[in-house]
């Protein structure tokens, strides 16, 4: 047996953690990881104007390849840490969990409570420069090389660099992530920019301003009105069925609530939810009050107005939430947040405030607009009864989906662990047939689709449970679907789209994934939905092997690879473009789409729930304009990163 004992356990010292695993920070070394950096530096800033004393930040990409964050805070103090014998700024930047957040003197509201932002921007950079503006004198610290400080103290204090006027504070941060940690070190000014507006209308007043010296592009954003002005910009597309949103706030105990909300003719609800400025993507505790409260007196009303009889049933929460878009902020002094990635809130205080602020507001707002309220208490009359038609047809459906015929279709797999069972959804029976000859038998099953799916952005429940091919993957699936949904029961680890590399396939991919996102949107979340990458080209060429030269092929996954391809020193003698999966043979298709030694899988992520509500009904709607306006703007940040 090998000896193991105290001298192979390795320590990681101070910021090396961070920099051996990285994700476990920020989530990844890729794009998204890459500007985690920012926001980690902005919530700094923002903790600052939560606590009354910052009114503007500042964003810069620089044209050396930096960012730098600005902000008129009371800038981090350089005094000498009680503790630690250094300047409190240095360890602030270079020890994780330090910070003024884990007690009530500095911040009774924060964001950034694990206490670890800084210094981790800080590992993963490959310099930092830090400038400090207090009482009438600027400071500089320096780090390079992930944390390591470069600047001489002065009788173990920040040497002052320079001078300001004492009302003028703040602080400024410099760095360069590190490119040997980072897929790509280049930072993209509209996921800045977007990021900016939403933090502008969760913190009314706050000037956010984004500078990029490589285009000149520079932008300012302050709001007002806060998330009232933020619901209007997400319902901007969409058909209103009320004019004004509706704003609510109160406060409960120690916990400050915001409320707006807006009904639309969409057939979907929108729930965005935020404790102390953070996404909460999956809601929790507060979205349950919300949902509680608002489900709680709009019944209360519709009985008040005679819309329901005493021998009605009361509305379900689905039918008052039909259309609605909605945003729930707060701000607690002691979140409780599931993971690193607060995804989550847990705080069962928070429902009670949510609750108790919206059941005494809205009664107030309501009593005064009362044909609002009889508009929306009209939609949730549609939809009781649109529900009612559809929950007849999904019992037909679900009782029909035994006997759907999948046997046709489905070549299923000889496993029954669905832990390595995967499932390849292709287009039509052509390449339905190459990939069942190609697959693994043992853990690949196969569901040919004939043609496109149903849009299911424009469709009825009713109309969507009755198509022969959304029914075919309910049936297979073995989860169900909607509130009879149960991933647990889920026959396969991963739902792979397999289509051409062409428009049509991209569409119908497209089509897939809005059923997906729209009626089993854990599929998603819990990442079992991916999309096979089969190549576009084959590529025969002439090489030096052992000074000889010898003939040997490539696979070209798109124009962007051939045309790199071309450019080489590599003399090309045969080219073969793929029109379909139906035109590789079974080694082939095997090889490059198939074998998960070999194969490329694009995983299926929402890092945005906003953004992707937004982008399915501007793309999938049956609204014209908001589409050819989406495609002509974004239509030049098309590129493919190689």
């Amino acid at each position: 047996m090998e000896q193991y004992s105290g001298s192979q356990i390795v320590v990681l010292e101070g910021l090396e953690a961070v920099r051996k695993r990285p994700g476990m920070y920020i989530g990844s070394t890729g794009p998204r990881g890459l500007h985690h950096l920012i926001w980690e530096i902005i919530d700094n800033g923002i903790d600052e104007h939560l606590a009354g004393y910052c009114t503007e930040i500042t964003v810069t990409i620089r044209k050396d390849g930096g960012i730098e964050i600005t902000d008129n805070g009371r800038g981090i103090p350089i005094d000498i840490h009680p503790t630690k014998k250094i300047p409190t700024v240095r360890v602030v930047y270079t020890v994780l969990h330090a910070g003024g957040k884990f007690g009530n003197s500095v911040y009774k509201v924060s964001g950034g409570l694990h206490g670890v932002g800084a210094a981790v921007v800080n590992a993963l950079s490959k310099r930092m420069v830090i400038e400090i503006k207090r009482d009438g004198k600027i400071y500089r610290d320096e780090y390079m090389d992930g944390g390591h400080p470069v600047t001489k103290l002065e009788n173990n204090l920040l040497p002052v660099v320079g001078k300001c006027n004492k009302s003028d504070t703040g602080t400024k941060v410099i760095f360069y992530p590190d490119e040997t940690i980072f897929e790509s070190v280049e930072f993209k000014a509209e996921m800045i920019i977007k990021k900016l507006r939403e933090i502008a209308y969760l913190n009314k007043n706050l000037l956010l301003t984004f500078n990029d010296e490589n285009t000149g592009v520079n932008k300012s954003f302050i709001e007002e009105f806060g998330i009232k002005s933020f619901i209007t910009y997400l319902t901007r597309e969409m058909s209103p069925l009320h004019e004004e949103p509706i704003y609510l706030d109160g406060k409960s105990g120690d916990i400050e609530v915001e409320i707006a909300m807006q009904y639309t003719s969409n057939f979907s609800e929108q729930i965005n939810s935020y404790c102390n400025c953070i996404n909460v993507v999956d809601g929790g505790t507060l979205v349950t009050g919300f949902k509680t409260g608002l489900t709680r007196v709009m019944n209360q009303y519709a009985r008040e107005l005679g819309v329901l009889k005493d021998k009605d049933e009361n509305f379900d929460g689905r039918d008052i939430r039909n259309g609605i878009v909605a945003i729930v902020s707060i701000k607690h002094p002691d979140p409780q947040f599931e993971g690193q990635t607060k995804t989550k809130l847990g705080n069962t205080d928070a429902k009670t405030a949510v609750e108790e602020v919206f059941s005494q507001e809205a009664q107030r707002w309501f009593d005064k607009n009362v044909e609002i309220l009889k508009t929306i208490l009209d939609n949730t009359m549609k939809s009781f009864n649109a529900r009612k038609a559809s929950d007849k047809a999904r019992s037909v459906v679900l009782k029909q989906l035994m006997d759907v015929d999948t046997r046709s279709k489905l070549a299923s797999c000889s496993s029954r662990k669905a832990e390595e069972c995967e499932l390849y959804i292709v287009e039509g029976d052509s390449a339905g047939g190459t990939v069942k000859t190609a697959r693994n038998r043992r853990t690949q099953a196969v569901l040919p689709l004939r043609g496109k799916i149903l849009n299911v952005e424009k469709a009825t429940l009713e109309r969507i449970l009755t198509n022969n091919e959304i029914k075919s993957m309910i049936a297979t699936f073995g989860c169900g679907i909607g509130e009879e949904f149960n991933i647990s029961k889920l026959n396969y680890d991963k739902i792979i789209i397999l289509t051409d590399a062409d428009v049509d396939g991209a569409h119908i991919s497209t089509l897939l994934l809005t059923f997906f996102y729209r009626f089993m949107p854990d599929l998603i979340r819990e990442g079992k939905i991916y999309k096979g990458l089969p190549p576009l080209y084959r590529v025969e060429y002439e090489s030096t092997k052992n000074k000889k030269k010898v003939k040997t092929f490539k696979y070209l996954y798109n124009d962007f690879e051939l045309e790199k391809f071309r450019k080489s020193n590599h003399k090309i003698l045969g080219l073969q473009r793929y029109k379909g999966l139906g035109e590789m043979d079974a080694n082939q298709l095997w090889e490059t789409t198939l074998n998960p030694e070999t194969r490329i899988l694009a995983k299926i992520t929402i890092n945005d729930n906003i953004e992707a509500d937004e982008i399915t009904s501007t793309l999938m709607s049956s609204n014209v304009p908001p589409r050819r306006t989406f495609i002509m703007e974004e239509a030049r940040y098309a590129k493919l990163d190689i």
